[in-house]
């Protein structure tokens, strides 16, 4: 008797469920953690506050991705404005699937929820940043259509900078 591996699900998040806020909060913790996002743990005061921030945050939304019910990739996204459509669009601020279960699917799943929650939403277009060296992330949002931004070739493409305040 053989038994099937569970299937990935990716659902929405309610930041308002106690299972779900400690999902968001172990995912973005082990995201943190790896190279790609750092190499430390959050800080204790921000694992405290963070879904509680996010669910402040219009326009934000969580997507959590479980195999059975382990919760195995995060999506943080955010719905900005794009001015040279006069439309909504979607930020894909964090990207994370825990390090034992990647090249399972999981991030292109995540990838569909994330276009398929943005045309709900009304947006033109999805954005997301990606470290240079994140090779393996890079090949991922490449198979799923992101590519550089750029208006003209001429001008170049755009660069992602900035100024820490605190």
């Amino acid at each position: 008797m053989s038994t099937a591996a569970p299937e990935v699900t990716v659902a929405l998040a309610d930041y308002g469920d106690p299972a779900d806020a400690a999902a968001i909060v172990t995912l973005l913790d082990a995201y943190a953690c790896d190279a790609m996002g750092g190499g430390e743990p959050l800080p204790e005061d921000v694992r405290a506050r963070l879904v509680p921030s996010l669910a402040q945050v219009p326009g934000a939304f969580s997507l959590i991705a479980r195999l059975g019910d382990s919760a195995v990739g995060l999506a943080n996204c955010f719905t900005g404005f794009s001015t040279f459509n006069a439309a909504p669009l979607v930020n894909i601020h964090d990207m994370a699937v825990l390090p034992g279960h990647r090249g399972k699917g999981i991030g292109r799943a995540l990838m569909e929820a994330v276009d398929a929650e943005a045309l709900k939403r009304g947006a033109c277009k999805v954005t997301l940043e990606v470290l240079s060296g994140n090779d393996t992330a890079k090949t991922l949002y490449q198979r799923c259509g992101y590519g550089d931004y750029a208006l003209d070739a001429g001008t170049g493409t755009a660069m992602f900078w900035q100024k820490a305040l605190t």
